[in-house]
């Protein structure tokens, strides 16, 4: 009996396998190709290089226009500090001022009831009249007792739609009723051009009224009327004592205002009545005026004699 071996048992065991070769062939294959790693290392670049690349570029290019941007925020941040410190001396040199104010007991009255007398246009203008009222009044060294009364009808509807915030102002007393309802009779004195009185003394413990009326001339006198038919007291400013003018003597009522502020601390009506009638008006001083009016005459005398004396 033979003993036979299988077939399969005779086959070496230490036969490298092929596939192993195969996929070894194919690797060093590989190695060689275009879009290898090391045709990336010989100069091409990828994208992500490329991206890279040029945004070192950019970052270069707009190197002067950062620089420049930094030294603007610069600039910015030391204005906005000088500002800051400028205002804070502003407002540390304004409240010395306001301990300074010393209040003054006089009481000034705009007298708003000739609303009906006036056109739209010219009841605008009185409100603008008395916004400058107050705001002379809030920076006045002796700011007086300031009064609007008799407000209503055109007046009101206008400062509602233009300066609502008229509602809140302060140091202003606004009320629809007549002065003669707030006031004491004895202590009225309305402040009108046709007096035949003249103010030559501001007395603190008056209530002066300022008829609110702007009607070019077309009422003239209605406010003298007014202090007549009521019994109070009337006077004009001394207007004619020391200035010579060539418009009209009749002032707006913010004018009249300003220049009893700017007697209260000047104790002077002449530097008062300078300091705030405008040069529209032609205003100058009394004694200035008759001097030039002199030397005119005696201009046209000396041309007259010469005259003669030629014929």
């Amino acid at each position: 009996m033979s003993s036979e071996m299988p077939a399969e048992n005779l086959l070496p065991t230490d036969i490298p396998d092929v596939e192993e070769k195969i996929n070894s062939n194919d690797n060093q294959g590989k190695k060689g190709e275009p879009g290898s790693d090391k045709t990336e290392s010989t100069g091409v670049m990828s994208k992500r290089q490329m991206k890279k690349l040029m945004k070192q570029k950019q970052w270069e290019e707009q190197r002067d226009l950062r620089r420049q941007r930094r030294k603007e925020k610069r600039q910015k941040r030391k204005l906005e500090r000088q500002y800051q410190l400028e205002s804070n001396n502003e407002g540390s040199d304004r409240k010395r001022i306001r301990r300074d104010v010393i209040p003054s007991t006089l009481r000034l009255i705009i007298d708003c009831s000739f609303d009906n007398l006036m056109v739209l246009k010219d009841v605008k203008k009185l409100h603008k009249q008395i916004q400058r009222c107050y705001a002379e009044n809030r920076k006045a060294l002796h700011p007086v007792q300031f009064y609007l009364t008799s407000h209503g009808g055109q007046l009101k509807n206008n400062m509602n739609e233009n300066d609502k915030g008229w509602v809140n102002w302060k140091d202003i007393h606004i009320s629809s009723e007549h002065y003669n309802e707030l006031m004491k009779k004895e202590d009225l004195v309305y402040l009108t051009s046709d007096s035949p009185d003249v103010l030559n003394e501001v007395d603190e413990t008056k209530a002066y009224v300022i008829g609110g009326l702007v009607d070019h001339n077309h009422h003239k006198g209605i406010t003298y009327k007014k202090a007549l038919e009521q019994g109070i007291g009337h006077a004009q400013l001394p207007l004619g004592n020391f200035v010579k003018m060539n418009s009209r003597k009749v002032l707006a009522v913010n004018h009249v205002f300003e220049i009893i502020l700017s007697y209260l601390e000047k104790r002077n009506w002449k530097e008062a009545f300078f300091s705030v009638l405008p040069p529209r008006k032609g205003a100058s001083p009394l004694g200035e005026a008759n001097d030039s009016s002199k030397c005119e005459l005696h201009e046209k005398e000396a041309g007259e004699d010469n005259s003669s004396d030629s014929d």
